[in-house]
């Protein structure tokens, strides 16, 4: 009996020492399992699948780890159609391995990288969030604009005058002598002395007394004659600017004047003096510029992004910057039909009644142009807008992380920072407003491996010589 509980004793301490081990059923395993191995993707590029945590080897973002169930079953879903370099979109082989540079090589699918067509991006909800992704719904809106410039008041061209004399001479006195002076028409402007119109004079009077004389003839020819010398002699002397008065007053006197006085035919202020007393002129030299500054312009520069808001007859404000509150109002008469090459702007004229002369020219003064309302437009925020050179592009959110670019035609531009969408959108469509740049692209990238992946079309077999040679008979 001791022998046996010996033996009793022995073996259990062998099966419990750990000697023999127990196997584990099947049962065991089944309930205890295993836990779910994490892997981790990036949210722009999403069949980049990794193991451990790390940065993106296209775009460098931070990988994100991959929802629970969705690690590569999706990806494996998807019939790989080969494999490029993320680094070297060119570099594509049929199998994995590695780039040039060492990189391993990223799959490419049928259905295109994002899943979506020609340029589609479809991206990981946290990272949208990350990346700053905001949308603006495309909407029906009215578009107004004020346009704001610096202008400058100017002459009014038509009502500047040049006054010179059309015979040569000496200044015996002048009237007008200092810049600024206000001048009316009729005043007297200065005394000329002209041995010419000494001269004119004369003959003015012979002619006068040979008429008087011949009046009363019995030969009309005679008589014409006459009247046709005395005419030509006033006629001369009108073309010299002597006027009715002082050739009635020469009638009546019957006395050859040393000096003759011209007079101002216009309204004005002397803006120009080139006359002095005592000095010789020559015909046709300028002597004084009269400028009528009752009514002025304004010369607003206006950029080229503002022109289509810009027409004939808008009603325009004008303020002085030293004179705060007070407004002259006006209206555009007139948009110049070429481009200052400097400024890169358009002057735009505003006609102002001008009392008292506050105006002054070559002051400057700010323009205020009120446009008409651009009313019931489609319209976004014109920072959506990608301008290539070739066109412009918008990303309309599609919703479930995918963005499709858009090809529209944009109109113009209000001062809230909306634009008008003339083709390519519709109300209700969401758009892209922040990191679209990052959109782009993306979307650019994978429209160009999609193409390059594309099989080549078939070139057509050349005929046999037989069959062109039957096509000639």
């Amino acid at each position: 009996m001791i022998v046996v509980a010996l033996a009793v004793t022995l073996g259990a301490g062998y099966f419990l020492g750990g000697g023999y081990v127990i196997p584990v059923t099947d049962e065991a395993a089944v309930t205890e399992p295993a836990a779910e191995k994490v892997q981790y993707t990036c949210g722009m590029h999403p069949f980049i699948i990794r193991d451990e945590p790390g940065l993106c080897p296209i775009c460098g973002m931070k990988l994100t780890p991959l929802k629970a169930g969705t690690g590569g079953q999706a990806v494996a879903e998807r019939k790989i159609k080969g494999w490029r370099s993320p680094m070297d979109p060119a570099y594509v082989r049929d199998a994995p391995g590695k780039d040039a540079m060492g990189h391993d090589l990223v799959p490419v699918y049928e259905d295109g990288e994002g899943g979506g067509g020609a340029g589609m991006v479809t991206i990981d909800p946290a990272t949208i969030q990350n990346m700053g992704v905001r949308t603006a719904e495309v909407e029906r809106r009215d578009l107004e604009r004020t346009i704001r410039a610096v202008g400058l008041v100017t002459y009014e061209e038509p009502r500047r005058f040049s006054v010179n004399s059309k015979i040569a001479g000496w200044i015996e006195r002048l009237y007008v002598n200092q810049e600024g002076q206000p001048v009316k028409e009729g005043q007297p402007l200065l005394e000329l002395y002209s041995p010419e119109l000494v001269a004119a004079q004369q003959e003015y009077l012979l002619a006068l007394a040979h008429g008087e004389r011949l009046g009363g003839t019995s030969f009309p020819e005679i008589a014409a004659g006459s009247a046709r010398l005395l005419d030509a002699a006033r006629t001369r002397l009108k073309y010299w600017d002597i006027s009715e008065q002082q050739i009635l007053e020469l009638e009546q006197s019957r006395e050859v004047r040393k000096t003759l006085t011209l007079y101002s035919a216009y309204n004005g202020v002397v803006t120009t003096k080139k006359a002095f007393e005592g000095m010789r002129i020559m015909a046709g030299e300028e002597l004084l510029v009269i400028s009528d500054i009752s009514s002025v312009w304004v010369n607003a520069d206006i950029y080229e992004y503002e022109l289509p808001w810009l027409k004939l007859g808008q009603k325009a404000r004008v303020e002085l910057p030293f004179v705060p509150g007070k407004v002259y109002e006006g209206k555009v008469t007139y948009i110049y039909p070429y481009l200052e090459a400097k400024s890169r702007t358009v002057k735009v004229r505003v006609t102002l009644a001008n009392p008292g002369f506050a105006l002054k020219p070559d002051m400057y003064a700010n323009v205020r142009i009120d446009t008409e309302t651009v009313a019931n437009v489609l319209a976004i925020p014109d920072h959506a807008v990608l301008n290539s050179g070739k066109g412009q592009t918008v990303f309309v959110a599609l919703g479930e992380g995918r963005f499709e670019p858009r090809d529209v035609q944009t109109g113009v531009g209000d001062e809230e920072g909306f634009v008008q969408i003339l083709s390519g959108l519709a109300v209700g469509e969401s758009v892209v407003t922040s990191a679209q740049f990052m959109l782009d692209s993306e979307s650019k990238l994978r429209e160009a491996i999609q193409k390059m992946m594309q099989p080549e079309a078939p070139q057509p077999e050349a005929a046999p010589a037989d069959d062109l040679e039957g096509l000639f008979k």
